[in-house]
């Protein structure tokens, strides 16, 4: 017999693939797993074509194309004032979960403490422990899923090496404020603590809410790392491009795992991005555009049997169906998903505790059909 002995013995499919199959199997609305049902600009597809025919389809350079990493490196100082060098703080990725994955690689040595403050993006925990590492968590609570700094910072130990942070965050629609980066830098100034910070989703925020970058703030940036996501800019998922920026010494240890692990990403695409980016006219409508589709998938859910919680940012909603409920979270999406129509996700599987406050997540990436039509679907649960 083969005698396997498996790095992450306790990770199976993903709750994505299992709801979208589920979606799929039973023809419903699919509001779980994240991703726009509408298409890239017109424009950035044709720059792509244009690359293509002139050539450009042979690998780039191991850390990006330069003009894009130019261009970001540009974006970012008008974005958060931090000047940044191109060549040495800057990495395009195959999207931000190579980035995330690379960055936690080039850190995490065997035994190191991770801590993760959950619910967290479900990658996190699988790449500290095939590293080796220990993950450490740190639950935040609803409805209001704030850090208790001085909570968090029992939780370090001599062995803790690195803390990853998420804003805007997913999945309960979270941001930062400035006061959460101080306390942040106050708990790891003094030690030998990393910080990893994904931004994925840094221009979408709600309501007047600025994204606090990492980059906002020198004395953490120089002992961070902040992973970019192309994709949810783009709204071009599947694309899977993206971008590491941290000081010369970590981006140098960074990019001996990513070398190896995909050495570099698609060119043509580089290229494309790096003209889209230069007009920041491309992005920088993306807060109201979003926010615009929160409001009216809001509106139409007013007589639905949900209870909202408050998005500050990503495509994100949190609805809380205890007053209908008593069911299980997983158990109740699942319900949703071939009973009513609608695929969510169970906010229980962002914990790895199986943490369960009777919450559901849906995507409102989405045409205003599409939600619209959920919505129609849902407000049935009224007949309950």
């Amino acid at each position: 017999m083969l005698n396997l002995h498996s790095k992450l013995p306790n990770t199976g499919t993903s709750i994505f693939s299992v709801m979208t199959a589920l979606a799929n199997e039973h023809g419903a609305i699919n509001l779980s797993q994240g991703f726009p049902d509408f298409d890239c600009d017109q424009a950035l597809k044709s720059l792509v074509t244009k690359y293509m025919r002139k050539g450009l389809n042979q690998y780039a350079p191991m850390s990006g194309v330069r003009e894009l990493r130019q261009v970001i490196a540009t974006k970012m100082q008008k974005s958060y004032g931090m000047e940044l060098d191109p060549d040495a703080e800057i990495t395009i990725t195959a999207g931000a979960t190579e980035a995330l994955f690379s960055a936690i690689t080039a850190l995490v040595r065997p035994d190191d403490e991770v801590i993760l403050i959950e619910p967290a993006y479900d990658s996190y925990r699988p790449a500290v422990e095939v590293n080796g590492g220990i993950a450490v968590t740190y639950e935040l609570k609803a409805p209001d899923y704030k850090v208790d700094w001085k909570l968090l910072e029992r939780l370090i130990s001599w062995r803790t090496r690195l803390i990853v942070v998420n804003t805007p965050h997913n999945p309960t629609g979270k941001v930062f404020r400035q006061a959460d980066w101080q306390q942040l830098q106050k708990i790891a100034e003094d030690r030998d603590i990393l910080v990893l910070s994904d931004e994925a989703y840094e221009h979408l925020t709600f309501d007047g809410l600025a994204h606090q970058s990492m980059l906002r703030f020198p004395e953490v940036y120089t002992r961070g790392l902040a992973v970019f996501s192309f994709g949810k800019t783009i709204h071009a998922t599947g694309w899977k491009m993206g971008c590491c920026i941290a000081p010369p010494q970590l981006t140098r240890e960074f990019r001996k795992v990513h070398q190896y692990n995909v050495f570099s990403v698609n060119t043509p695409m580089q290229y494309a991005l790096a003209d889209f980016f230069a007009d920041e006219e491309n992005y920088i409508h993306l807060p109201a555009f979003f926010q615009e589709k929160r409001d009216f998938f809001l509106r139409q859910m007013e007589g639905v049997p949900l209870k909202p919680l408050k998005s500050e940012g990503t495509y994100f909603q949190l609805f809380d169906y205890s007053a209908l409920s008593d069911m299980p979270d997983l158990e109740f999406a699942k319900w949703l998903t071939t009973e009513v129509g609608v695929a969510a996700i169970p906010t229980s599987a962002f914990y790895a505790s199986g943490r369960d406050e009777k919450v559901v997540r849906f995507c409102f990436a989405k045409q205003e059909q599409t939600l619209k039509k959920a919505a129609e679907k849902l407000i049935k649960l009224g007949d309950l």
